[in-house]
């Protein structure tokens, strides 16, 4: 299976259909009448699809188990076809199209064994999906491409010399590859001053400011600090989003002090000074924060 602990939960939901098609009009009278051998047709299989979807993981060797937290299945009759509806939901990281669709078979397959007795001319057709939301296709990334960012590594030793720089190197390849036009990347002193005469200067060039380090407990570690003061709004559901998705991956990540606001129309956060703190907390928050400059430019509320 893939890896997916980089995902946060979302709402996930996906429809798909099959189709059964009898042969006679006495068929479906059978069903709509109850009276076929085998007993309820329509509850029977929707038992067996319950079941097929909570076993898709089980079958199918890519499949992630999930939690399934919601299954309808609808019948429509038209003629002699009867289409099967199956819609699951759940709150995961990763979707649930397969399950609808091997829901959906389970389905028609079960009405196909139970009705064979009395006819031996049903097909099973179109088992497909119809919808999915969820997930990338429902939250498309914005259009970044005319975006800059200006990252700053706030370390006394990278800054003397004593140190090799990983989380600016970090981010700016990671903000490249989301589409920004510019991401560069300048190393400064732990300073109180320093930091904010930095970021007031780049406020004027730079559409977003990263800066990583000085947000631990030292007494060096001055960066919140800095930043604060300068924010016009904090984005407080971001800062959670990170200490939330940071909770989940250790336990340590409740000293994170990360801070995330704008100063005019420009992003700004503060992040940890780790690789690998960064790196999740990139993870935690991008792409879905470059939504802010669609609110920030008026062309959508949330």
């Amino acid at each position: 299976m893939i890896d997916i602990t980089h995902k946060s939960n979302t709402l996930r939901v996906a429809t798909a259909q099959a189709v059964v098609k009898v042969s006679t009009p006495d068929t479906i009278a059978a069903i709509k009448n109850n009276t076929v051998p085998k007993g309820d047709v329509f509850a029977m299989s929707k038992a067996a699809g319950l079941l097929g979807v909570k076993k898709t993981p089980e079958l199918l060797p890519d499949c992630h188990p999930m939690p399934i937290e919601y299954t309808g299945i609808e019948y429509s009759i038209d003629g002699l076809e009867i289409t099967v509806s199956v819609t699951i939901k759940t709150i995961y990281k990763t979707g649930v199209e397969v399950e609808a669709m091997h829901g959906a078979s389970i389905v028609a397959l079960n009405m196909y064994d139970m009705l064979k007795p009395i006819d031996k001319g049903i097909e099973i057709h179109h088992i497909k999906l119809l919808e999915k939301k969820g997930g990338k296709s429902s939250y498309p990334t914005a259009d970044v491409s005319h975006l800059k960012a200006g990252i700053v590594v706030c370390s006394d030793s990278i800054s003397a010399g004593n140190g090799k720089d990983t989380s600016g190197q970090i981010i700016q390849e990671r903000i490249l590859n989301f589409g920004l036009a510019q991401a560069d990347v300048q190393i400064i002193p732990d300073d109180f001053e320093k930091i904010q005469s930095t970021v007031t200067a780049l406020v004027q060039t730079y559409n977003v400011i990263i800066l990583t380090g000085g947000t631990g407990l030292s007494s060096r570690d001055v960066t919140p600090e800095a930043i604060i003061p300068l924010l016009d709004k904090r984005l407080i559901g971001a800062e959670e989003t990170l200490r939330r998705y940071g909770q989940e991956r250790m336990p340590y990540a409740m000293l994170s002090r990360s801070v995330v606001g704008t100063i005019g129309r420009c992003l700004v956060l503060a992040l940890p000074g780790s690789s690998k703190g960064v790196a999740e907390s990139l993870d935690a928050v991008f792409p879905a924060l470059f939504h802010s400059f669609k609110v920030l430019d008026g062309e959508r509320h949330l």
